[in-house]
């Protein structure tokens, strides 16, 4: 099987991004990193990139009249790069999704949603709230991405307890744990071809039987 062309929206670190290409080079993700995009100049994100020999560019909202006109300079790259699946990979900015990228463009948030998610909700705001409102279980989610923020049909979501003792920090660190194994295993399933989406449900189709 060819390996996915992925391109991966960024806007800081790039620590989800790290952890793609690392998964793609060990062989564990069938999946080529083909493009990065920055919303940000001189971010860590782009070093990753350009140390891995991806192709990087920036594209500033700043820079932009229009979301949609910010959303065709984005996409503009991954289609020139030929991606077949876009990843937001701690990317906070809202796009428009053009037609030929329905369906085909991901996003991971570190809460289960529909809780703590939607504007503004990012980072350490979300495992902040979390604490602050008691509840018991949080964790990640992967969706498909659609025009409004962390809005778009689920596709896996893992759940971490909350501990009495958490902070931020120890909260952020057992959530990102959960989606460096939960983004890899939405795109391989992506991969396969085995992700239907049926309105705001994603199905999980069953792994082909192999030949006897």
């Amino acid at each position: 099987m060819s390996r996915l062309r992925v391109a991966v929206l960024i806007s800081g670190s790039g620590t989800t991004l790290q952890n793609l290409i690392d998964r793609s080079r060990r062989g564990e993700l069938p999946a080529e990193i083909v493009q990065v995009v920055a919303s940000k100049p001189g971010i860590l994100g782009l070093e990753r990139a350009r140390a891995a020999g991806v192709p990087a560019e920036v594209v500033e909202r700043k820079a932009c009249v229009s979301v949609e006109e910010f959303s065709e300079r984005i996409f503009a790259p991954c289609r020139q790069a030929r991606a077949e699946l876009v990843c937001m990979a701690g990317f906070l900015n809202l796009v428009r999704i053009p037609p030929d990228f329905a369906g085909r463009v991901m996003n991971v948030h570190p809460a289960l949603i529909p809780a703590f998610c939607g504007k503004g909700w990012y980072g350490h705001r979300v495992h902040e709230a979390v604490l602050e409102s008691g509840v018991k279980l949080t964790g990640c989610t992967v969706h498909f991405a659609d025009d409004q923020y962390d809005h778009g049909p689920i596709i896996l979501q893992r759940a971490v307890p909350v501990l009495d003792d958490d902070t931020p920090e120890t909260l952020a660190a057992r959530v990102q744990s959960t989606e460096r194994e939960a983004y890899p295993e939405a795109i391989t399933l992506f991969a396969e071809g085995r992700l239907r989406i049926e309105g705001r449900r994603v199905r999980i189709l069953p792994a082909p039987s192999l030949p006897k």
